[in-house]
């Protein structure tokens, strides 16, 4: 019943905000800035989350996201621009091409740990980055043009659908199989859990989602380009993930949506924008070395906030 009303509040929430911000777009209260603005946070909100999935719940430390987001950026733009095929279906096939990548490259990278983890997913993402600056047939390192498809309402569907997926996922029996992995993963493997298997799957699924958010992030600029793609961008996401809480998914949607933000405005200055990045963190480390949530939802946070009250009165 709690999962349900949790469910049912968050749909509602949902379209509200899809409806005032739809209306502001449509009334042109909006101005083309500000509504970029938010399908870039949407799509950063959507890479936060699915590594988030990766990193907070599983417990691998992976920062190869951007291999994904160029996959699904590339081959979303492949079938809309070469192919001449309809804009959902790019999304889709772009996420399928990553998560098949993420499967490729989960099965024998997943059986390392650590630090051996982290090199190799960043090994993946330079190679496939070093692949596409030699393909002519999407341009090289001169880049791909693409038309401009991605629409508020395309960018917010993608991430209530992201959202909902993963956080069912954690809150299901797998979920919980992941997040013993996270704990201890001797433990868990004497247990019966497969960890391989979960591990696997995690990936798998973080990687189709980073997959549609690269559709959604080509298609809402003119040109692609494999140094959008490199191993800067990965340390990007994976700031989003630890700056909001490790397993907390409300703090990755709440780093995504603040760091966006402070990114967008502070463009013009990127020596200033990484300077304060560069701040936060240390601040973060030495002040709240958990994150901003923790591992804590907003949900935990208001469920404790109205406990209090009433044991107050």
């Amino acid at each position: 019943m709690k999962l349900s009303k949790r469910f049912w509040g968050f749909i509602i929430a949902a379209l509200v905000i899809y409806a005032v911000v739809q209306v502001l777009i449509t009334t042109g209260t909006l101005n083309p800035f500000y509504s970029n603005t938010l399908i870039f946070i949407c799509i950063n909100i959507m890479l936060a989350v699915s590594l988030h999935l990766v990193i907070g719940i599983t417990g691998q430390f992976s920062i190869g996201h951007a291999g994904f987001l160029a996959l699904g950026a590339y081959l979303s733009a492949i079938v809309t621009m070469k192919l001449h095929l309809p804009f959902i279906l790019a999304l889709i096939v772009g996420g399928i091409v990553a998560a098949f990548a993420g499967l490729i490259v989960g099965i024998p990278t997943l059986r390392l740990r650590g630090d051996y983890l982290a090199i190799a997913t960043l090994g993946f993402a330079e190679i496939i980055r070093i692949i596409f600056l030699n393909i002519e047939y999407v341009g090289g390192a001169a880049g791909m043009q693409v038309k401009h498809m991605t629409t508020w309402t395309y960018a917010f569907i993608s991430l209530v659908i992201t959202i909902i997926i993963i956080s069912n996922f954690t809150n299901s029996r797998h979920g919980r199989a992941c997040i013993a992995i996270r704990e201890d993963e001797i433990a868990a493997d004497a247990m019966g859990i497969n960890t391989t298997y979960y591990k696997v799957l995690a990936f798998v699924i973080g990687a189709f989602f980073a997959g549609i958010a690269g559709g959604l992030y080509a298609h809402n600029f003119y040109i692609i380009q494999p140094q959008n793609f490199g191993f800067l961008k990965s340390f990007d996401i994976l700031i989003f993930v630890v700056l909001g809480g490790l397993g907390s998914l409300s703090g990755s949607v709440i780093s995504a949506i603040l760091l966006t933000l402070v990114s967008t405005f502070l463009q013009e200055y990127p020596e200033t924008r990484m300077i304060l990045y560069s701040v936060v963190l240390i601040l973060v480390m030495l002040y709240r070395p958990q994150g901003l949530m923790g591992t804590k939802e907003i949900t935990d946070v208001v469920a404790n906030l109205r406990s209090k009250r009433r044991e107050a009165s």
